[in-house]
């Protein structure tokens, strides 16, 4: 079994191909020939709260894990409609579309927005 991880400097790219400046750090682990990467991001909720949010693709499946109060919550990528993303688990759904990702549960929506800190 071969494995390499590989930390770097963020380049990630928007989806202009432009780099992403707000990215705090990406990895990737490379296991046999497959790869893995995480992208961790800070987003701010409208009254101020800073969410840590983490990207993960790997040959299996794609999450995002949300982060606040010490409480994380791992979605699964549902689909892909155009230039959003839609993550999910039981009752909680994330929409990624830009530098913007809205948590919705039951009727609660929390409008997160991607910010360097």
């Amino acid at each position: 079994m071969e494995i390499r991880v590989s930390l770097k400097q963020t380049v990630v790219t928007d989806n202009n191909g432009k780099v992403d400046s707000v990215a705090q750090s990406s990895s990737t682990v490379d296991v046999n020939g497959k790869k893995t990467e995480k992208t961790d991001f800070v987003y701010k909720a409208t009254d101020g709260t800073l969410v840590k949010v983490v990207f993960k693709n790997d040959p299996k499946e794609s999450t995002v894990a949300i982060t606040s109060n010490k409480k994380t919550f791992t979605l699964t990528k549902a689909e892909t409609k155009g230039d959003e993303t839609i993550y999910k688990k039981d009752d909680m759904t994330a929409r990624v579309k830009g530098d913007s990702l809205h948590l919705e549960q039951g009727n609660n929506i929390i409008p997160l927005k991607r910010t360097k800190i």
